[in-house]
């Protein structure tokens, strides 16, 4: 009998001991792949598995359930993790509860359904979220003007905006490359869309996918854009009903007098802006700050905000990084003038030199939408025709991190909207 009860004693005690989670550690010492992390939480989640998000805990670590599963798909992703008993996870879930700590862990709920709105061609542009996506093994179904006209966004939980301009000017592409074939091909495809979608112009058709992309975002979705798509969305929303194209466009004069015309009511994030006229310069408007930042790369960094995590859990997620400095990188829109933002965006990122601000967040009706600047953030000056990123050798890059943190973002969302 006594050597029964020492048996059953080892048992419970062992019983236990065993471990119960697994931390995925996001800080730099530890973790070997920041971006593939993602896409193992993405992987449990979609699995029905809840995953707490460890605010501000050693670069915003994940904690999931322990299984077989969990640890083999770890390894084979070349995720670091860590094996901790239920008196561990006790403990640090203690420590991020103290109000002492600016931490907190909140619970992600549910594997977001992504769409990425985007041509078939993609041609000659790299996107990267769709490259990010893909390396971190995070499933995503491509959209265009079809499927946004034809009202199924409502499908989806997150929606990006591929490098894109919703103004119907053609990426403003005229002056240097009307010329190139890829440019010729791309006009010649946008319009044949338009038509086959009843429009006689590609600006009408454009305002339209961005009317309804608007209405997705207020209807409660989460829209994610990044370099020229943030802008030219904006400006389309603004200019609804105003012809702002010119006759190499779409094959008449612009309304006289638009610019006086434009509603900065009717904008997500963007206010009092002038609008570029001439159709040979790159540029939409003056809210972008490319031609006006004069940084050297060498010191091109942006910096990261610090919130609240009790209080302000949302931007906290979306700045969660190993870093509070990012390396700056360009695009056709590259960066805000902080004087065209609205004064209910929150800028989370900034460039302490000039001001200008990299990366922005809002709420528009029940949804939520965030503006990116730049194009790349591992290819500091993206050119047509450049090779991709191949992220395989930037698999802790802290600009790619910022991308991922949205994508998970509608996992938390309608919990964090009772509180």
């Amino acid at each position: 009998m006594k050597k029964l009860l020492i048996l059953s004693f080892l048992i419970l005690n062992f019983a236990f001991a065993k471990a119960s989670y697994i931390l995925i550690p996001m800080d730099i010492e530890t973790q070997r792949e920041h971006l593939k992390a993602y896409g193992i939480t993405y992987w449990s989640l979609d699995k029905n598995q809840k995953v707490k998000w460890l605010l501000n805990y050693r670069g915003g670590s994940f904690l999931l359930p322990d299984t077989e599963e969990v640890r083999r798909e770890c390894t084979i992703r070349g995720v670091s993790y860590e094996v901790l008993s239920d008196s561990q996870t006790e403990q640090i879930l203690t420590e991020i509860a103290s109000p002492s700590q600016n931490m907190e862990a909140v619970v992600l709920e549910k594997a977001p359904k992504i769409a990425v709105y985007t041509p078939d061609s993609k041609v000659p542009w790299d996107d990267a979220v769709t490259m990010v996506l893909t390396y971190a093994e995070i499933p995503y179904t491509t959209i265009y003007d079809t499927e946004v006209l034809s009202d199924q966004l409502i499908l989806y939980d997150w929606l990006h905006l591929h490098h894109e301009d919703f103004t119907g000017q053609f990426g403003k592409f005229y002056g240097s490359y009307r010329a190139s074939p890829w440019y010729i091909e791309e006009k010649k495809t946008a319009e044949g869309l338009a038509t086959k979608l009843g429009y006689d112009k590609v600006s009408k058709e454009k305002g339209d996918v961005a009317l309804k992309i608007r209405d997705y975002v207020v209807g409660g979705g989460f829209m994610f854009a990044m370099c020229s798509a943030t802008d030219s969305f904006d400006i389309a929303l603004s200019a609804e009903g105003v012809d702002i194209c010119e006759p190499m466009f779409d094959g008449d004069p612009s309304e006289p007098g638009y610019t006086s015309k434009i509603d900065f009511q009717k904008t997500f994030a963007f206010k009092n802006y002038t609008l570029e006229r001439s159709p040979t310069t790159y540029e939409f408007s003056s809210i972008d700050m490319t031609r006006k930042r004069k940084i050297p790369f060498q010191t091109d960094y942006f910096t990261l905000k610090d919130y609240s995590a009790k209080w302000d859990p949302i931007p906290t997620m979306l700045c969660q990084n190993h870093t509070a400095l990012v390396k700056g990188f360009m695009g056709q829109t590259t960066s805000y003038d902080p004087e065209t933002i609205k004064s209910n965006v929150l800028v989370m990122g900034e460039n302490l030199t000039n001001g200008e601000a990299r990366y922005i967040h809002g709420i528009k009706g029940k949804g939520f939408f965030t503006f990116y600047g730049g194009h790349d953030p591992e290819d500091y000056q993206h050119r047509v025709g450049d090779p991709k990123t191949e992220l395989e050798l930037h698999p802790n890059s802290p600009g790619y991190r910022l991308i991922l943190n949205n994508v998970l973002f509608p996992a938390a969302r309608k919990k964090k909207q009772k509180t």
